[in-house]
């Protein structure tokens, strides 16, 4: 709430909020007047037929609407086409280019293999779902070829109209290559090819492969829009009784700088992640609701859901009650209702009347109606509205309004409007809020009264987080109500300013009760979704991924507070869309923040990404230890079916795995001959895997020799051999001088290998020192080292050869590879971790952190930061090092982990990780960005490209730092043990993650646990974090954590 300090006098009032129901276009009389009848408006009238002629343009007409094997009538033709000429006047107005027609030539994919986020439903309405798809999903690009036409016999498609609608093919250009390859190929014939030469006919494999070169590669697209039912169907899924898969013949897919296409799919894409709009329509919202019910696949809304939803009463009562969230007193007569309303205590305010019938209610309800308009809980309202509430009254109204005085006006209203009730259904006289007067934006000219609407979208994140995406608002005369599609959209500030309320803290103050009402909305709605079954949810798939909320600001006490009108999905993410639409167009820049959808695709990209990997069955090579005890969780979590293979036989995870097989894998040197041992195991054991992975630094290089065994996609084995010696790694990229260019040469670091002592003096001769010794294959700087002259080098190799010999020295750090070493130079600046996720060679997501001084001579971490810190240039500049560095070792595939430094030159490698990032990395990403590098990994295991977010957005900071034994024995033992930082981490206040099950101290000792504090913004996780350590005693004189936390601010 906002204190708000009343003015005395010139006062500007901001008249009474009503419901936000879109109202008829043709209203043109005051409230007060308003009749009690249906309403008729683009959705209803008597010939169920869209309005003709209000969509003129440019576009072109003639596109193949028809979807081949599912014909519709006639008023269905005509909706489809209605929506597809709103499609393109939406896309007109936004400056995006007109929508090409290519579905002569169907697309071709991997059904079952690939992300499909389909949205069945208005343009207009999920506009910026679907641009905002187009760019986090943009799909992947492929040659487009004409073979699903070419019949043999028949020519090649003619010409059309002109060049700018000519398909590849009808170019001339093309038609003089595919000539010329035909004849390259062994064929006399002027015919042109036959389906046999595309496929590899012609005596020379075919021309297709050839003609692929030939052809500009055109994007498949993730994000689809059906604009009719009948371009979706539904089939039985084998071993999923009850559920169904729906599959999609036809759609406009989007992609990336608004391009959108009309295409055919042969075979049907299978959906991943479904959206439909259930609003009212001419049968259309029927249709939606079956194809959106029981579907094995993820799904945003159901009938049932959106049922629930629609209830003013029901969800009043909820927000109310378990959101502790503002809504106006409402008295409510129902007949007959939901069995969900009477759940919980009762909420304040809310007065629920039950009638045994429709008639005969004279006396009850002047009774109720006179103690509600006498009741405390109306506080100063002058009016109430009298109006219907139940699903088939969504999108229509049918209300009154009267001053509270008249109570005979009252109970006349409410007894009309009885006889209109069906089981149910209620009657609300709800208190109209009362206004709120604020200064005058100082025109002095007469003019009417400005009424105010606030319009909040709020998504589903990761772990079931509600959080608001965007605000958006509506001013408009105040006798006459504000309806969704009836104003101008524009932000909380400007709107507020418009109406006199300027001060910078008093708007920071009513966005941040609008940000926590709207939230405490949504979790609200999840808390009752989790209680429902699957029937009453409308499938086991079905969760509410997004969510409006209508809010009036009116005044309790001396403070501003949003109160909750009504719940909607769709109206609040129009005109969210239709703000953002002010910025789409290339005259007016770019939009200054996120989309209003940016978090909804997010969660559509990772349901999706659960629904391609649940049930996939993936090998597993090594379990790691107790910092990666979250795998099996999350596996069970995702569906995954692992199979383990594991050097130990007690392993706690072998109890956690669908197979345990136990094999002594701790001598790296015989990793061929495992991995043909391994590979015979698995076959022996009939496992039909789909993937086979590793995040265990010493199993990366037998994992990609057994994946090459059996088949499975992975690294080559020496790009992962090239990565994993440290030596080599530095070595070869020094020799990668391009092109092209910035070559990977550029951030490679002069070193030496180390496997001698006569080695170590060719080192120190060609290394300049000061340098840094560090074990070849090691993990977690164990053994790392600063040292400043010869002596120091001879000295730290002598007792790495004598402490570390084997594996049994210090398991899990690599010695399974032997203890060579070798020394690099020392490279001033900053360290930082980049996280990669690749596929195929290409780069799909990057997650940039920084880390604190390490306390030298040795380089065990002490504390990080992210996101980084760094300027966008340093953190591309991070990036692209990190890529380069990577596609230079011939990594192509997976989950990798990258340390550089940035110094004054750039960046410079330190080393490079080929497997997913350890210590807190994989949970902090997951925390921040909502992406999940461990099912990232899984994915591209099974090869399958990863469904992320091309731009994920951090949801804001994280700062921690390293404890250790050597330092912190003392407080690890008592006010910062194991029990009490997992009750703080279970409370909200720190992050708490382990990384050792022991409480050893010794020479070569790795970090004990990591502590981290959230923030929205650097400095308030840092002060945050400083204080809590200093609470803990973990800040200390041997320990400083304002040092360590020095290179964050």
């Amino acid at each position: 709430m906002c204190p708000l300090a009343l003015p005395t006098q010139g006062p500007l009032v901001l008249p009474p909020q009503l419901s936000l129901d879109p109202l008829c276009p043709g209203w043109d009389s005051p409230l007060g007047s308003k009749d009690l009848e249906d309403e008729e408006g683009p959705w209803r009238g008597a010939s169920g037929l869209p309005p003709t002629g209000c969509l003129p343009g440019p576009w072109c007409q003639d596109v193949g609407l028809d979807c081949k094997g599912s014909p519709e009538g006639a008023e269905a033709q005509a909706w489809t086409a209605y929506y597809y000429s709103l499609l393109q006047t939406c896309l007109q107005h936004a400056g995006f280019p007109e929508t090409q027609d290519r579905s002569q030539v169907p697309r071709t994919g991997c059904p079952g293999a690939e992300v499909t986020l389909c949205v069945l439903g208005s343009p207009s309405t999920f506009l910026s779902v679907l641009l905002g798809g187009g760019v986090q999903s943009p799909g992947e690009c492929v040659p487009e070829l004409p073979h699903p036409l070419l019949q043999k016999g028949q020519p090649c498609p003619g010409p059309a109209a002109s060049q700018n609608t000519l398909r590849p093919w009808q170019r001339p250009a093309f038609q003089q290559t595919a000539a010329r390859l035909w004849v390259g190929v062994g064929s006399e014939s002027s015919c042109p090819p036959t389906p046999r030469a595309w496929a590899g006919g012609g005596g020379r494999g075919g021309i297709r492969p050839l003609l692929a070169s030939c052809l500009p590669p055109l994007p498949t697209g993730n994000m689809l829009l059906c604009l009719s039912p009948a371009w979706l169907t539904k089939v039985p899924v084998p071993g999923q009784p009850g559920e169904a898969a729906l599959l999609v013949s036809k759609a406009v897919s989007f992609h990336q700088g608004g391009l959108t296409f009309l295409d055919d799919f042969v075979p049907p894409r299978r959906v991943t992640y479904f959206l439909a709009d259930l609003g009212p329509g001419p049968g259309r919202s029927r249709e939606a609701a079956e194809l959106a019910r029981d579907l094995a696949c993820p799904t945003g809304t159901s009938a049932e859901m959106a049922r629930l939803l629609e209830d003013r009463l029901l969800t009043r009562g909820l927000l109310s009650r378990q959101g502790g969230v503002a809504v106006p007193a409402t008295l409510a007569f129902t007949y007959k209702p939901l069995g969900l309303l009477w759940g919980g205590e009762a909420s304040p305010g809310l007065r629920l009347v039950e009638l045994s019938g429709k008639e005969g209610q004279e006396v009850l309800v002047k009774e109720e109606v006179e103690a509600f308009l006498h009741s405390e809980a109306l506080g100063d309202t002058l009016q109430v509205a009298v109006k219907l509430s139940g699903w088939r009254w969504r999108g229509q109204q049918a209300l009154r309004l009267h001053p509270r005085v008249e109570l005979g006006a009252v109970v006349n209203t409410v007894l009309a409007l009885l006889e209109k009730l069906e089981e149910e259904e209620s009657v609300l006289v709800e208190a109209v809020c009362p206004p709120v007067r604020l200064p005058s934006p100082g025109s002095t000219l007469p003019g009417p009264e400005l009424a105010v609407r606030i319009c909040a979208v709020v998504c589903r994140t990761q772990g079931d987080r509600p959080l608001l995406s965007k605000v958006v608002c509506a001013v408009g005369r105040g006798d006459r109500p504000l309806r969704h599609h009836s104003s101008l959209p524009r932000t909380l500030e400007v709107a507020l300013a418009q109406c006199g309320l300027g001060e910078a803290a008093q708007v920071e103050a009513v966005q941040q009760s609008v940000k926590a009402a709207a939230e405490a909305a949504l979790a609200a709605v999840l808390a009752l979704e989790a209680g429902l079954s699957a029937e009453q949810r409308g499938g086991r798939q079905v969760r509410t991924d997004v969510l409006g909320v209508d809010f009036a600001l009116t005044v309790t006490g001396r403070a501003l507070t949003p109160v909750a009108l009504e719940l909607n999905g769709a109206l609040c993410l129009e005109a969210c869309g239709a703000l953002e639409g002010l910025w789409a167009a290339p005259r007016m820049g770019p939009a200054a923040e996120a989309t209003a959808a940016a978090p909804l695709v997010e969660t559509m990209l990772r349901r999706s990404a659960r629904c391609l990997m649940e049930g996939k069955q993936l090998l597993l090579v090594g379990a790691g230890g107790v910092s990666k005890k979250f795998v099996w969780d999350a596996a069970r979590d995702y569906g995954l079916k692992l199979h383990l293979v594991e050097s130990d036989p007690n392993h706690f995870a072998s109890q956690l795995v669908h197979t345990f097989i136990h094999f002594d894998m701790t001598e790296h040197r015989r990793d061929e001959e495992n991995a043909r041992l391994l590979a015979e195991l698995v076959r022996a054991r009939g496992l039909q895997l789909d993937g086979c992975f590793s995040y265990w630094d010493d199993c990366l290089v037998l994992t990609a020799l057994l994946c090459q065994e059996l088949g499975l996609p992975c690294s080559p084995p020496a790009a992962m051999r090239l990565a994993k010696q440290k030596s080599r790694t530095q070595l070869h990229l020094l020799c990668r001088r391009g092109p092209p260019w910035p070559a990977p040469s550029l951030h490679a670091v002069p070193c030496c290998p180390l496997e001698s002592e006569a080695d170590v003096e060719r080192a120190v001769r060609q290394v300049p020192l000061p340098g840094v010794m560090k074990l070849e294959f090691g993990a977690g700087a164990v053994g790392v080292r600063l040292v400043e002259d010869a002596s120091q080098c001879r000295e730290h190799f002598s007792r790495i050869a004598r402490d570390l010999q084997g594996e049994a020295d210090h398991p899990g750090i690599g010695l399974g590879w032997g203890n060579a070493m070798l020394l690099m130079e020392f490279v001033e600046g900053t360290e930082h971790d980049v996280d990669l996720v690749l596929f195929r060679g290409q780069l799909l997501a990057a997650f940039v952190s920084d880390n604190g001084p390490t306390r030298l001579p040795g380089f065990t971490e002490t504390a990080a930061c992210m996101p980084t810190g760094l300027v966008p240039e340093q953190e591309a500049q991070l990036v692209q090092a990190a890529f380069r560095c990577c596609l230079g070792c011939g990594l192509l595939d997976g989950v990798f982990n990258v340390e550089l430094k940035l110094t004054g030159a750039g960046p410079r490698l330190i080393e490079i990780n080929p497997r997913m990032g350890g210590f807190y990395l994989r949970d902090w990403i997951l925390e921040l960005y909502g992406v999940d590098l461990l099912l990232a990994a899984a994915m591209v295991a099974c090869g399958l490209r990863p469904a992320l977010p091309a731009h994920p957005r951090a949801r804001g900071h994280l700062v921690g730092v390293m404890c250790l034994v050597s330092q912190h024995l003392q407080a690890l033992s008592s006010t910062a043990s194991r029990e009490a930082l997992q009750a703080l981490h279970d409370r909200g206040v720190l992050r708490f993650n382990m990384l050792e099950e022991s409480l050893m101290s010794g020479e070569y000792e790795e970090p004990y646990c990591s502590v981290a504090c959230a923030g929205p913004r650097p400095a308030e996780a840092r002060i945050r974090l400083l204080g809590l350590c200093q609470g803990l005693g973990i800040d200390g004189p041997h320990y400083p954590i304002a040092h360590f936390l020095s290179h964050f601010k």
